[in-house]
């Protein structure tokens, strides 16, 4: 059942800094006159305007931040969903962050090396209140990765929940969502960290590795 929209949903909050100038400036970017159609333009401007790269993960207050996103041009599927969040709620729609764990069928090897499972746990999406509900939309996956990798482009119209799809272009399994961990109006830093450093030693200590590393792993895979 849909529940009506606390105040925080709209406040701004240590990792979902809606206030935050370059979050301000991207929300205004929005095009439509109804929250849906904004939430919709806001949805593409994060998913294509910011490439997915799970290499490069910053698990420190700074790291997971809406605004560091927008600095940096890139981010996992954690940040990116709480930038969604945080360009909604700059643009006066209700927005919180949720959490599912998910079989992942499809990566790089590099990243099956470092996580040693293909089980991601805390994966991000994001929760917009529109015409009186709550909408799930996921924004991680960047329209050029997607083609790269033959993945069905995630889209979102505003009128239903978007998740990963669970087949790709080719009829592969893709996505298997396995536990929800619920909403949360802020990102809970500290229990994602926790989490990650007890399920993923390797991923953490192994993330990184320079510039547009994940994006080289992906073409040369896939070439």
């Amino acid at each position: 059942m849909d529940t009506t929209p606390s105040p925080a949903t709209l406040a701004a909050a240590v990792h979902i800094d809606s206030t935050h100038p370059a979050v301000v400036e991207l929300a205004a970017r929005a095009q439509g006159g109804s929250d849906r159609e904004r939430a919709v333009s806001l949805y593409h401007l994060v998913r294509d305007g910011y490439r997915y790269d799970p290499y490069r993960i910053d698990l420190s207050e700074r790291g997971m931040r809406a605004s560091t996103v927008i600095e940096n041009g890139y981010g996992w599927c954690v940040p990116k969903a709480a930038l969604l969040a945080a360009v909604a709620r700059a643009a006066g729609i209700p927005a919180r962050v949720g959490y599912a764990d998910v079989r992942n069928h499809l990566s790089t090897q590099r990243l099956r090396d470092l996580l040693k499972t293909d089980l991601y746990i805390w994966h991000g999406y994001t929760e917009l209140w529109i015409d009186g509900r709550w909408l799930k939309s996921t924004p991680a996956f960047n329209i050029e990765l997607c083609e790269r990798f033959g993945l069905l482009p995630l889209e979102w119209d505003g009128t239903a929940d978007s998740i990963y799809h669970p087949f790709d272009r080719a009829g592969r399994q893709h996505m298997e969502y396995v536990n929800q961990r619920g909403t949360f109006d802020d990102v809970p830093r500290r229990r994602i960290a926790e989490d990650f450093a007890r399920t993923y030693p390797d991923w953490i200590e192994g993330a990184g590795g320079g510039e547009d590393l994940f994006q080289k792993d992906v073409e040369r895979e896939t070439r």
